[in-house]
């Protein structure tokens, strides 16, 4: 009998643990995302464990067809009911004859580094990423160092919501023990710093806290640690440096205890937050800046990939262009600026998020938050006489936002978006004002970026791993025209009655 595939199906009841439930909104543009639930949560769940085990056999069943073997490498990150998803993925994958290679609890960039140590093309990463306890999800590929993007995932969505399997059987299990020192020796390896540095390490007591605090110290920085515990419940605030209330956090302890950085880690480790000695919560895209400029000192005529949530400064900055450096700004989300760093051979890529991608000699082209921090700490290194307070003065001033999400169902957010990109066309073609000036540029690759004449900017798009939308600004001129810039957003978004309350503003 073949399996049964639902769309909503209760807990507790006969369906729920007899069919496959899989909700089709979680195949989202580059990753999967559901809601998985937890005790004493009203949400109804999205996945149950069989819908998990559909999952492995449609992924089990897409490597084959895509032609890369059968050979994949899994992980969990640590949540209460990640290794219980992790497998029931397994038994789906080796279902679908798959040859699994678990490396156990991990971090995202752990088990994309056991693609090339393990000599395996494809992987499965169980992680819900930053997203609050009770979501869930995988991240794929199936060619290093890439993640799965639209292509791949409208693949997978279709096999596994037909239940179109390929059972091939003859699957396999591996666990590989001790990974997690393998991972921490490459990492290290030929890193140490000759500058003392002391670094606050802030993990939200995510997974980052059983790497993130090692890796520091084998590179020579004294440790201060911030919720480094693994605690799944995460009892302070979700491990997000892109979160307003972790940087606090981290600004509060820097500043405790003279730290020179402050650095914190989402919770699967494949981002990273930066506050200076001085407590400032410097935005990612900032911190790629001054990445940027310390790489294209040490290459110069480097290439540098940017998502449009990013700054300005990476076209305008004076240092990058002396550098004879080079900019494209590119598509929002980890799997389009990792391709994007492959096929422009670019020395390095920037989200706003924290996701950065450096190819080699720095990374292997995935995003790796411990990576990042040690990037972090050797130009810190490399400028001695330098505080990350005094590198983040040197850059121009600019006056930007955190990104704030107001909330958007996942089944009308594209909708939402087309119209408002359609209400900024018109404004353009009539000439009209907004926020006071007219509109010098549209950028339309992801959502869109409204740009006026004097450099203020503003970004609308969908989120594509929550029901939420994504809103940022920035203006090279005044807080005031940041915040005529904003409220001018916020004014078009409020047009569509589907758009919620800001998860954070400013």
């Amino acid at each position: 009998m073949p399996l049964r595939i639902v769309g909503e199906a209760r807990p507790n009841s006969f369906e729920f643990e007899t069919s496959a439930l899989i909700k089709a909104s979680g195949f989202r543009e580059y990753d999967a995302r559901w809601w998985f639930g937890h005790p004493g949560s009203a949400k109804a769940p999205e996945l149950n464990l069989i819908g998990v085990q559909a999952l492995g056999m449609g992924l089990g069943t897409l490597i084959r067809r895509l032609g890369v073997g059968p050979d994949i490498v899994t992980g969990h990150d640590f949540r209460s009911y990640s290794l219980s998803i992790k497998l029931a993925l397994v038994s789906g994958l080796m279902a679908a004859g798959a040859r699994v290679k678990d490396v156990g609890l991990a971090l995202s960039p752990m088990a994309y580094f056991a693609q090339f140590a393990l000599d395996t093309p494809s992987v499965a990463m169980v992680t819900a990423s930053h997203n609050e306890n009770g979501w869930t999800g995988v991240k794929m590929g199936a060619a290093r160092p890439l993640t799965f993007g639209p292509e791949e995932m409208s693949a997978l969505k279709k096999i596994v919501l037909d239940a179109d399997f390929d059972l091939a059987g003859g699957g396999a299990y591996e666990f590989v023990s001790g990974f997690r020192d393998t991972y921490l020796d490459d990492l290290t390896k030929g890193k140490r710093i000759g500058r003392k540095l002391k670094v606050v390490c802030a993990c939200g007591n995510g997974t980052a806290g059983a790497f993130a605090p090692q890796a520091l110290a084998r590179i020579g920085c004294e440790v201060i640690p911030l919720d480094v515990e693994l605690d799944h419940t995460f009892p302070r605030y979700n491990p997000n440096p892109e979160d307003m209330q972790m940087l606090h956090a981290i600004s509060q302890k820097v500043l405790e205890t003279g730290a020179d950085v402050g650095l914190g880690f989402d919770g699967d480790g494949d981002r990273c937050g930066v506050v200076d000695n001085e407590g400032n919560e410097i935005f990612a895209d900032k911190v790629g800046v001054m990445l940027a400029r310390d790489i294209s000192n040490l290459h110069p005529g480097s290439t540098f990939v940017v998502d449009v949530k990013s700054t300005g400064l990476f076209a305008t900055d004076h240092v990058l262009k002396a550098n004879g450096a080079v900019t494209d700004y590119w598509k929002t989300g980890h799997s389009y600026i990792k391709r994007r760093v492959a096929e422009l051979r670019a020395a390095a890529g920037f989200e706003k998020s924290g996701h950065f991608f450096f190819n080699p000699p720095i990374g292997r082209g995935y995003d790796d938050g411990l990576v990042t921090a040690i990037a972090v700490c050797q130009m810190l290194d490399r400028n001695p006489k330098s505080s990350m307070a005094d590198l983040y003065r040197a850059l121009p001033l600019t006056y930007g936002t955190p990104t704030m999400s107001p909330h958007c169902a996942d089944e009308v957010k594209y909708g939402v978006v087309d119209r408002v990109v359609a209400d900024f066309q018109a404004m353009q073609r009539e000439g009209v004002d907004f926020a006071g000036q007219k509109i010098a540029a549209l950028v339309t690759v992801n959502g869109v970026r409204v740009v006026a004449e004097d450099g203020t900017w503003g970004l609308v798009r969908a989120s594509s791993n929550k029901p939420e939308l994504v809103v940022v600004v920035e203006s090279p001129v005044s807080s005031e025209r940041r915040r005529q810039m904003f409220e001018g957003l916020d004014a078009v978004l409020r047009r569509s009655p589907e758009v919620g309350a800001y998860n954070q503003t400013f």
